[in-house]
């Protein structure tokens, strides 16, 4: 008896020793317990849906006839989700009046408030938006469609919107279609103005967007348009606007996808061939634009400054403003600093007693926009022109100023000091522009802080040192258009070579009789083996057509794409670093600096420059740009020749990724199936930790 309870005791120990143990190792691994089932990969399912049917929505608003509204329903397998159905749900024809959408449990009602147009096809396209609530599967790009007739338009039209000048996509813009007559040239086209589109539909983060619901065996105009009113049609200037050059014909042809399924994130399943219909043309390349012409009114005026004021401008316009004075002779009153396009002004007064007046009276003359014409006149306006400091404050401020300079003398005097009280002179501000090292290509600058009347280049010397002997070296000084307080310094410099440029003083001499101090700088050269050299030979331009508008400044147009071709090298911000005007189908750059760049081609048409945009009056297009998709990289010392075939690729695919600002929407949360694959690994890398542990404990005990 007692021998049974011993060995009973002696089961019942190894029993607990047993359960410790198993506490003990599965505390030690405790990522190695169950962690659920596998995630739910089936998006849902749309089981049911009620067809269209009109139901009374109560009366119109300040009209005695009923209201009605169009009401659907879509019935799903599970509990959905619909993710920004303001943006991302289009109705097309476009309701003037958004549609009410809901979601409840496994239900989407969908109602539309505008009366509906007899024989169209309707089409409520949700995109992506529909998700299932638990897991975020999304079903896939959906569209219920309906039609008022007995005929169903089942064609689709696709492609991209682009910004014109950097071929930026454009991202949330609308994308409409106009059915085109015929008769009626495109030129000739005035629905874009005068009525809702025809079909729409909306650009994702790609600038993609895809038409459903368009008539076979029709053709169409297709726009772009920032919508600002909301009325579907381009009725404000300051609008985006794009539009194709040439009709549009829907087509399409059988077709298969190639899917490529995997196991993992590095194990291939298998590759499932979907058949589909293939609806052309997917490839429209709408360049959207904003027209030059946008409305112009005064912004704001400014006199900050005791010197000069400041006139600013909504927008550019060729026109001088001009003025009449009322409190003071305006002629020959100012020295105007224009910017390009006249939008920004500065009036550097000529006369010290204007300086002194407080308050300037004038007329004012200017192109302004009239919201009643809906065009741009002349305008009139009498402007008080206030400045922000007083001059009788100005002066107590001078006062005070001196005479703490004067008691500063006074106290070095007592000291026993030398001191020379002539009172300071106001010295014309001059930068020299150059620093130690200068590109054989650069120029020097000089800079002043007020407007220059006169520069004596008697007193400006360039001289070529080599070995502590200096030559005079030839220059020429040219001013700069647009910049009346700059000069531009020239001369064929000598690489490896240093030189030493002097300015006397009083060299410069301001519109209020100020002169500079004398200033000289030395710098070398750089050596030409610190730059590479850069030749692209074009192709593919031959089918750019070049359009000019009615009132260009060019008197002879350029025959082709070729002769006003502009070739420039962006560097990594897609900043303008170099450009050149090709010649004969070929763009050459020098003294290049070592680096990775990019290529931008511009259709220079007017030959200005820079990027024009275009006019929907006009049926002007912007002007074409390309995008090399390769970067070039130069290095120092090396002459790299490319070739470049501009049209090879759309457009869609031009622009480098490195320079694309607006990239694709990222998803916000993984798939149900990418968490699956993320569980095995993180399972299978569990059960390896395990097994090393077994191993490593079997060693340990056969010790």
């Amino acid at each position: 008896m007692e021998s049974n309870v011993k060995i009973l005791y002696t089961l019942l120990t190894l029993c607990v020793l047993a359960f410790v143990m198993t506490c003990i190792v599965a505390c030690a691994n405790m990522g190695s317990g169950p962690d659920g089932g596998p995630y739910d990969e089936t998006p849902p399912r749309i089981v049911g849906m009620t067809e269209p049917q009109m139901v009374a929505a109560g009366m119109d608003k300040g009209k005695k006839r009923k209201a009605h509204k169009t009401r659907f329903q879509l019935i799903f397998s599970e509990l959905v989700t619909l993710e920004n159905p303001s943006e991302n749900v289009i109705v097309s024809p476009p309701q003037i009046e958004m549609p009410n959408i809901n979601v409840a449990g496994r239900k989407i009602t969908v109602e539309l408030l505008d009366t509906l147009i007899p024989n169209t096809t309707y089409t409520v396209d949700f995109a992506d938006a529909i998700k299932d609530s638990n897991e975020g599967n999304p079903l896939g790009h959906y569209t219920y469609i309906f039609s008022t007739g007995e005929q169903t338009d089942t064609m689709q039209m696709a492609g991209y919107v682009l910004n014109a000048e950097d071929l930026e996509p454009i991202s949330g813009i609308l994308v409409g279609l106009h059915p085109g007559d015929e008769d009626v040239a495109p030129a000739d086209d005035t629905l874009f103005t005068n009525k809702a589109f025809d079909r729409v539909a909306r650009t994702n983060g790609e600038g993609y967007f895809s038409i459903k619901g368009v008539g076979k065996d029709r053709t169409y105009n297709a726009y772009a348009l920032k919508d600002a009113d909301g009325d579907f049609a381009f009725s404000q200037r300051s609008e985006q606007i794009a539009f194709t050059q040439k009709r549009l014909v829907p087509e399409s042809f059988p077709d298969v996808r190639r899917d490529t399924i995997w196991v993992d994130s590095t194990t291939i399943d298998s590759i499932r061939i979907t058949p589909f219909t293939h609806f052309t043309p997917d490839d429209i390349v709408l360049l959207a634009f904003q027209e030059a012409n946008q409305p112009r009114t005064l912004l704001k005026t400014d006199r900050s400054n005791v010197s000069n004021f400041q006139f600013i401008f909504t927008a550019p316009s060729a026109h001088v403003p001009t003025f009449e004075g009322l409190n003071f002779d305006a002629r020959d009153a100012f020295v105007e600093q224009r910017s390009l396009g006249n939008d920004t002004i500065t009036y550097w007064l000529r006369d010290s007693l204007l300086m002194q007046q407080d308050t300037l009276s004038f007329v004012y003359t200017y192109m302004a926009w009239d919201d009643s014409l809906q065009t741009h006149l002349l305008k009139n306006d009498t402007i008080d022109l206030t400045a922000r400091i007083p001059w009788a404050k100005r002066m107590a401020q001078w006062e005070k100023d001196e005479e703490k300079r004067l008691k500063q003398l006074e106290k070095k005097r007592k000291r026993g000091e030398t001191v020379d009280d002539t009172p300071p002179v106001e010295m014309l501000n001059m930068d020299i522009s150059v620093g130690n090292k200068l590109s054989p290509a650069d120029n020097v600058m000089l800079r002043f802080k007020t407007p220059v009347a006169q520069l004596d280049l008697s007193k400006v010397h360039l001289n070529l040192v080599v070995d502590s002997t200096e030559t005079p070296a030839p220059f020429e000084v040219d001013s700069i258009a647009g910049d009346i307080m700059a000069f531009r310094l020239r001369a064929e410099w000598r690489p490896e070579q240093s030189y030493h440029l002097t300015v006397d003083s009083a060299a410069a001499r301001s519109i209020y009789r100020t002169v500079n101090a004398q200033k000289e700088c030395k710098f070398t050269v750089e050596n030409l083996d610190q730059f590479g050299t850069l030749f692209v030979t074009l192709s593919g331009l031959d089918s750019i057509p070049v359009v000019l508008p009615p009132a260009d400044s060019i008197v002879s147009p350029p025959a082709s794409a070729y002769d006003c071709c502009r070739v420039e090298l962006l560097d990594g911000g897609g900043r303008v670093a170099y450009a050149v005007n090709a010649a004969e189908h070929r763009a050459e750059f020098y003294y290049l600096r070592e680096g990775e760049y990019y290529l931008r081609c511009l259709i220079d048409r007017n030959g200005n420059g820079r990027w024009d945009t275009g006019s929907w009056a006009d049926r002007l297009p912007p002007e074409d740009v390309f995008y090399r998709p390769e970067s070039v990289n130069i290095r120092a010392g090396w002459d790299v020749n490319e070739e470049w075939n501009v049209t090879a690729l759309p457009r869609f695919r031009q622009k480098p990724e490195k320079l694309v600002k607006q990239k694709a929407t990222k998803k916000t949360q993984s798939s149900a199936h990418e968490r699956n694959i993320k569980r095995m690994e993180e399972r299978a890398g569990r059960v390896a930790t395990d097994r090393k542990n077994r191993e490593e404990s079997r060693n340990d005990s056969s010790f």
